[in-house]
């Protein structure tokens, strides 16, 4: 277990700078609550969507209000508190939450003590910020990415009396100062960096999580040496462009550098990260890989199109030769080195030929997974401005040929594990075949084979024996 520092240990610890006194105002707030939750126990029931680093947000979320004295339930009919923590990445994902938010009128009605918050990227939109202030009056609190910080005051001002609060402003990261309570026993995601600088057209991210920020290298590294103690067996190294990390600090392979140091660490354990920019997958970077035992030998690279020209629509930065280039050097290194990206079908005005540079370049990578979507706009982004011609008939019609030609390479990919001895570690139980458990490899592919659920948590070595377009399959060697 962590230690957990008394008001007086922090303040000590932290000086009198603003950010530390920023610290010891929260640290005051969640006193005050504690107070609160002490005379009768309160139950929270705290819901993450989207990406890894909203699900640490989630978890940082938790931690704050373990801190304050809530339990926690899976139930939102049993809680006191409910907090929906959002994404906006696609619009799909913010009706999703608008229509949840919705239904919880009716909670609210019947329970009227019941403190509602929103936080996460919808809420760092200041026009989503409103809407909710205006048309959601069963919400109390309204609380954005980068003002985590700031939800022990808004809860205490509810508890207090106050009708609505709302804090989107932008801080300093306070992440090493909370403890999280994390979803998993044996695998944790560790932020490296916040924010992002890159701007592509499509994503709304820069304009919700803010600039580029990078946590010190040391509190990484004492944050993993702590959860590789603790048993944790896979570390998730997470930024929206991990190969951007020091960047801010004006250090130059930064991120390289961070991983040399990582895998000097005692213990048996994986690292992993995401997500990683093209536009900076330096040769430096792809050696730290290979040279380093404790590294994955996967890559996700994200490609988004095929097209050099949709690329420069995107803003990417890179051409599909540049892209090319590096997953070059990778095969000259490990021909069977396992890839993975993401790819956005029906970009403004794709035309045919590019969408078919997309499949042409997915057939000469050979990834072993892709994560594909079909483009969403995104209100306050420059590819929201753009002309598109093509119909939302025509981009399902090009998503799922994409789809159809993954699977056929996915199938012949997988085969290549047949007969082969992988390392995996055993997650879940299955849910697909009676008797048997999940896991993933070193190569991030999906693993299952026979075993009883006291494997999960644990790294076992499988013999793969078969192969789908999804998963290979195989038997425990004991």
């Amino acid at each position: 277990m962590l230690h957990q520092l008394t008001l007086e240990e922090l303040y000590e610890a932290c000086g009198s700078n603003e950010f530390n006194s920023g610290v010891y105002e929260m640290n005051t707030y969640i006193e005050e609550i504690r107070r609160y939750t002490s005379a009768e126990m309160k139950k929270a029931y705290v819901r993450s969507f989207g990406c890894q680093l909203n699900i640490s947000d989630g978890e940082k979320i938790k931690g704050l209000l373990k801190q304050m004295g809530y339990a926690f339930t899976e139930d939102e009919n049993e809680a006191d508190l409910i907090i929906l923590n959002t994404c906006a990445v696609r619009e799909n994902a913010e009706d999703r939450v608008f229509g949840i938010v919705g239904s919880m009128k009716k909670l609210k009605e019947l329970k009227p003590s019941l403190i509602i918050g929103i936080s996460g990227c919808m809420t760092a939109q200041e026009h989503i910020a409103q809407r909710i202030k205006k048309s959601y009056p069963q919400v109390d609190i309204v609380v954005g990415t980068s003002a985590l910080n700031s939800l022990p005051k808004l809860l205490a001002d509810c508890i207090n009396g106050q009708k609505f609060g709302m804090d989107i402003a932008e801080y300093a990261d306070f992440s090493q100062v909370v403890e999280q309570v994390r979803e998993s026993t044996f695998r944790a995601s560790v932020p490296i960096m916040f924010g992002c600088n890159n701007f592509c057209t499509y994503c709304i991210v820069p304009y919700v999580r803010g600039r580029e920020r990078s946590r010190k290298q040391e509190d990484i590294i004492t944050e993993v040496k702590n959860l590789v103690e603790n048993g944790y067996k896979e570390i998730m190294l997470l930024g929206q462009n991990v190969n951007s990390y020091g960047n801010d600090f004006g250090e130059t392979e930064a991120f390289p550098k961070l991983l040399r140091e990582l895998d000097k660490i005692e213990g048996d354990f994986i690292i992993r990260f995401m997500s990683s920019h093209p536009k900076d997958a330096t040769h430096e970077l792809i050696d730290a890989i290979f040279d380093c035992k404790k590294v994955a030998k996967h890559l996700h690279l994200p490609l988004q199109s095929g097209s050099s020209d949709v690329l420069e629509r995107m803003n990417r930065r890179y051409t599909a030769e540049k892209y090319l280039e590096i997953v070059d050097y990778i095969r000259s290194k490990d021909e069977d080195f396992s890839l993975t990206t993401d790819i956005i079908v029906g970009f403004p005005n794709e035309s045919d030929e590019e969408f078919e540079a997309t499949l042409d370049m997915m057939k000469r990578v050979k990834y072993d997974n892709i994560y594909s979507f079909i483009y969403s706009r995104r209100t306050g982004t420059k590819a929201a401005e753009m002309e598109d011609l093509t119909s939302e008939e025509v981009k399902g019609q090009r998503m799922r040929r994409l789809l159809e030609v993954q699977r056929e390479i996915s199938t012949e990919n997988y085969k290549r594990f047949i007969g082969k001895k992988m390392r995996v570690l055993a997650d879940d139980v299955s849910k697909k075949k009676i008797g048997c458990i999940s896991g993933k490899s070193e190569e991030f592919i999906i693993v299952e084979f026979e075993g009883d659920e006291s494997l999960i948590g644990q790294f076992v070595d499988v013999e793969i024996t078969d192969a789908m377009n999804w998963a290979v399959f195989g038997k425990l060697i004991k």
